[in-house]
């Protein structure tokens, strides 16, 4: 048997069916999760946004005209999901500022990413790539994370990122030579 389109799922959905919804939600989450993941740079942060997406998405879903792909349209919803997020840790990173000057004290941090247990269960090598893309601009790695390790199309990209075709290859031109770079800094110290 045939799975249902996307788009037979968004009519049934919006037909009353919220089941429906929850079989686009398993037939992209671990996608739209991975891509945010390696686009943020951390797991939790990329567990929030997606949730955060498809909550938005299903509030927004009679809003989709399917002149995009489904999934390309869910992701441009990340994506201000990410750009809202991050907003918010910069604000929450400068109270935690203050309040060490204020107190003096140092703030903990909770993040499982933190545990020195954590970076040994994480190759050298992705922790380089990570630290490399994370060095990148937003619209680099971005433009980047969807082509190379979402799998994207450029046409698919133009779209998410709402940019012409020719800046999306553009941006994933300059960021392949970027991440080439910024790799073969970050490896000379380990080669020595």
């Amino acid at each position: 048997m045939n799975a249902p389109s996307d788009q037979t799922l968004i009519d049934q959905c919006l037909a009353g069916r919220r089941d429906a919804f929850g079989q686009l939600v398993e037939r992209y989450q671990h996608r739209l999760y991975h891509g945010l993941w390696h686009a943020l740079g951390s797991a939790e942060d990329a567990q929030d946004v997606a949730q955060e997406a498809f909550v938005n998405a299903f509030e927004k879903l009679s809003s989709f005209k399917g002149q995009a792909a489904f999934y390309s349209w869910l992701f441009r919803i990340a994506l201000n999901a990410a750009t809202s997020a991050r907003r918010k840790t910069r604000r929450m990173t400068a109270s935690v500022e203050s309040r060490r000057e204020d107190c003096g004290l140092e703030p903990t941090d909770e993040n499982p990413a933190s545990e020195p247990s954590y970076a040994m269960d994480v190759s050298d090598r992705q922790r380089l790539v990570r630290q490399a893309l994370s060095e990148m601009s937003d619209e680099f790695r971005t433009a980047l994370v969807l082509k190379e390790m979402d799998g994207m199309s450029y046409e698919e990209i133009a779209e998410v990122v709402e940019v012409p075709l020719g800046t999306v290859r553009s941006r994933i031109h300059r960021a392949r030579l970027e991440l080439r770079s910024k790799l073969s800094l970050l490896l000379k110290p380990e080669l020595l």
